[in-house]
């Protein structure tokens, strides 16, 4: 079986969210069970760049959404990709969506129409023998494709639709419609249209043959007018397509037993190694060097992952005798307050603004406990970070924090299969009640030692979640 898979980022070639780890690392596990993916990207710079120089087009276009542009081929750190050279769209500076400054690109929509466009052409058979069985679209960036193929003369293939994260949708003014090259019957309720304007999310979700998301919890979730952000009518009359189909994490690049990013790799029968980790990290965010439990953090810095509750919380936190060191950027007004909360409770608190690989993967080896505050969490990865590298998650009770985290409650512990601590989502309160349960277990360092190990016991990897997209792929072949 041959799958398309259409996405804006792929690890490790270009990466802003979690996404990328997804396309990145499920197209091996998915090798594993037959089926063979190819990856189409837009050829941003850093992507280009790792291409071979001499590599043959295999489509070109004399003009595509205002310039020239051409579909080519390679392979590059395992992955088979298909990528869309148009410089006129994406030879710029910047981040993958926006200047680097926090500021979108104006012309989104046209970036990835276009992208959606050419993604339609491969899988309609237009470009070479390149024709797939299932076409997989990620989040509002591809969605489009969907929509070009539904309206396409040509025949296509079945497809499926994959939501990372239901508050980015895409949504751009009725003005942009007549540029899309879509037929005037596209611009319709059961079509393109979103409340007067045009919805790219909105159109894969109404255009899919199946809708995954990325946990069981949140396929739920965005069925109800609270985490459905407008589309829960819409998912609600699709529901019998919806999946929901947990993440797993690349269990090669995240190993602690081989790790290149940690001080010494450790391994569940090794824990007192991650003890150098541990001084690493507190040598790198200034923190003091004692037993208390040492807390971290890796996140955007934005109100959906909670950051402005953290921030608000910072002086009960360690006022509980608790150390944090905050990796992440974001929102300006949540950097400041957390650097401000950093520099009230120097020793105790750093951060560290910015996108690290490495420091995360550090991070992960030496802190005690990770915190993950999301008011809501599509899937999260972090959290499966932390139970592999026995970094205990503190989660809010959302989505796929819910759906990983075996909450360390009285019973869980007695039977020795708690692996983190819940609390309930958009609390502070509750923040706090967590990190303060997690002192006391952290207290009784052979009930602490056995959470770890009970948490690095878990599955994280790819595998079971590979076997239930095959089959949904099988499901739409048949």
């Amino acid at each position: 079986m041959k799958i398309l898979s259409v996405a804006s980022e792929v690890f490790p070639l270009i990466k802003t969210g979690g996404l990328a780890d997804v396309t990145g690392a499920l197209p091996e596990a998915l090798a594993a069970l037959g089926v063979s993916v190819r990856t189409m990207l837009p050829g941003y710079p850093s992507v280009l760049a790792r291409l071979p120089k001499k590599t043959k087009a295999l489509h070109s276009y004399a003009d595509l959404f205002g310039g020239k542009a051409r579909i080519v081929a390679g392979t590059l750190d395992g992955l088979d990709l298909i990528v869309l050279d148009a410089p006129h769209l994406f030879d710029r500076p910047g981040g993958a969506y926006g200047d680097g400054g926090g500021a979108d690109w104006p012309d989104n929509w046209r970036r990835f129409a276009a992208f959606s466009r050419a993604a339609a052409d491969v899988a309609s058979g237009a470009v070479g023998d390149l024709r797939p069985d299932i076409v997989h679209a990620h989040d509002w960036q591809a969605a489009l494709t969907l929509a070009y193929l539904r309206y396409d003369e040509r025949p296509s293939p079945p497809s499926v639709m994959t939501v990372h994260n239901l508050a980015f949708q895409g949504q751009f003014p009725a003005s942009i419609f007549p540029e899309l090259g879509l037929p005037p019957q596209a611009m319709a309720l059961d079509g393109v249209e979103y409340f007067g304007g045009v919805g790219f999310l909105k159109a894969g979700l109404q255009a899919a043959q199946a809708i995954t998301t990325v946990s069981p919890t949140y396929a739920q979730e965005i069925r109800t007018p609270e985490f459905g952000m407008g589309l829960d009518g819409l998912i609600n009359l699709r529901a019998e397509h919806l999946h929901g189909i947990l993440n797993g994490i690349d269990t090669g690049q995240w190993d602690p037993q081989t790790d290149p990013h940690l001080a010494e790799t450790f391994s569940a029968k090794s824990l007192k190694a991650r003890g150098k980790n541990r001084r690493a990290v507190e040598q790198r965010f200034g923190l003091d060097a004692d037993a208390s439990p040492l807390l971290c953090v890796v996140s955007r810095l934005t109100w959906q992952k909670g950051m402005d509750i953290l921030a608000a919380e910072l002086d009960a936190i360690a006022g509980l005798g608790a150390r944090l060191a905050v990796l992440g950027s974001g929102d300006q007004g949540l950097e400041g307050a957390l650097l401000a909360g950093a520099a009230r409770h120097r020793g105790r608190i750093g951060v560290v603004v910015g996108y690290d690989e490495g420091l995360s993967h550090l991070l992960q080896g030496g802190a005690d406990a990770i915190l993950i505050p999301s008011r809501f969490e599509p899937c999260g990865l972090t959290q499966l970070y932390g139970l592999r590298y026995g970094c205990v998650p503190v989660v809010a009770r959302t989505g796929g924090l819910a759906d990983t985290v075996i909450d360390a409650n009285h019973a869980a512990l007695s039977a020795g299969v708690a692996t983190g601590f819940q609390f309930a989502p958009g609390s502070g309160d509750a923040l706090v009640g967590a990190v303060q349960r997690l002192c006391g277990v952290f207290a009784d360092r052979g009930a602490w030692t056995a959470m770890q190990k009970q948490g690095m016991k878990a599955d994280v990897s790819w595998q079971a979640s590979a076997r239930d997209y095959v089959a949904l792929f099988r499901s739409l072949a048949a």
